[in-house]
């Protein structure tokens, strides 16, 4: 890779999959990019769209929930230790 190298990436401005230029480089991998299209500066993101708020909403509702199970499941009594030298 070098400087200029036409490569493809995703524009949060554009919203899709584009044409970029690559604008830095940091040990031999793009960093940031320019796009062809709409010429809007951005970290490299591989191709992959930033997930909508939609998708955050549910990711951080399992985990809720999943931190929910863990702690009901215990039932807040903490298993002893097997380390033998905590007392």
């Amino acid at each position: 890779m070098r400087l200029g190298d036409v490569i493809d990436d995703h524009c949060v401005k554009c919203r899709r999959v584009t044409n970029h230029s690559i604008v830095s480089l940091v040990n031999g991998e793009a960093a940031k990019v320019r796009c062809r299209t709409c010429y809007h500066d951005h970290d490299y993101r591989h191709e992959q769209a930033p997930p909508s708020k939609k998708e955050l909403k549910k990711a951080e509702a399992e985990a809720q929930a999943a931190l929910a199970a863990t702690v009901d499941g215990g039932h807040g009594v903490e298993e002893p230790s097997t380390n033998p030298e905590v007392v």
